[in-house]
């Protein structure tokens, strides 16, 4: 009996030690199938991370509006080297302007281009550029008698006369011996012959009378007698000069037809 015992008792033990290797197998088996912990989202050291803002809406287009100002600037057919403020004075029924450039404020020379304008072409050069000359000191803004300075401005042009017979202008014409110069110039050049063609601008006098009638509208301190004549070398005392050649040619090609005028000044000031 005693033995039996002792048999009994290790079949025990063995069935309890094979239990406990089952147990464990079974609780390894679980623990291996077991869903890992789930990984910490948006963590950080001080705490949850809070999600990215939403991306912004993309702008909503901006409403039409009016275009940028822009600076005036000078269209086709546009006289050239001449501001809006000079343009302005020009009249609306001019079709011809002899354009007389100063080399300078206080300068004596100058040079002289004639234009035309047409309904297709705008205003366009009929010339090439001609050498003038003006008043010993330049140009200014308040002409005055024997200032030695050329008045800045828009004048019409619509008489003209010399010593000399009409070459065959359109505009009127007072041939008189009156208009007989001698003398010398500022640099010593004789005058003979300065006078023999001119073109009254009407500057301080009254249009459609002679180059010689000295009435003065705007009085006598105004000065007057501002023409364009033939050049003899040198600075004038108000007037415009041009070569005796292109002095002709400007008698033929003015037509009073097309309200021809000389805008003349330095170019700063007709750029105005």
């Amino acid at each position: 009996m005693a033995a039996r015992s002792d048999s009994s008792v290790a079949g025990g033990a063995v069935r309890a030690l094979l239990l406990t290797v089952v147990c464990a197998g079974l609780l390894l088996l679980a623990g291996c199938a077991s869903p890992a912990p789930a990984p910490t989202v948006g963590r950080s050291e001080t705490g949850p991370t809070p999600p990215p803002p939403p991306a912004p809406p993309p702008p909503a287009s901006a409403a039409p509006g009016p275009p940028a100002a822009r600076a005036p600037s000078m269209r086709a057919g546009d006289l050239p080297g001449l501001g809006r403020a000079t343009r302005a004075q020009i009249p609306a029924r001019t079709r011809q302007a002899l354009v007389v450039t100063g080399e300078g404020r206080d300068s004596s020379r100058a040079t002289a281009i004639l234009y035309e304008h047409e309904p297709t072409l705008g205003w366009h050069a009929t010339t090439d550029a001609w050498q003038a000359h003006n008043a010993l000191r330049g140009w200014t803004d308040d002409h005055r008698a024997d200032d030695l300075r050329t008045p800045i401005g828009v004048f019409r042009l619509g008489d003209a006369g010399g010593r000399l017979p009409d070459p065959g202008t359109r505009l009127t014409y007072d041939q008189d011996e009156e208009f007989n110069m001698s003398g010398t110039g500022f640099h010593g050049e004789p005058l003979e012959g300065s006078f023999d063609h001119v073109v009254a601008i009407d500057y301080n006098r009254v249009p459609g009378t002679s180059p010689l009638d000295k009435t003065r509208p705007l009085g006598q301190a105004k000065g007057g007698g501002v023409w364009i004549h033939v050049d003899h070398g040198g600075p004038t005392r108000a007037c415009i000069s041009l070569p005796v050649e292109r002095m002709r040619d400007l008698l033929l090609a003015l037509d009073p037809g097309k309200e021809p005028v000389i805008v003349m000044g330095d170019a700063a000031s007709l750029a105005r």
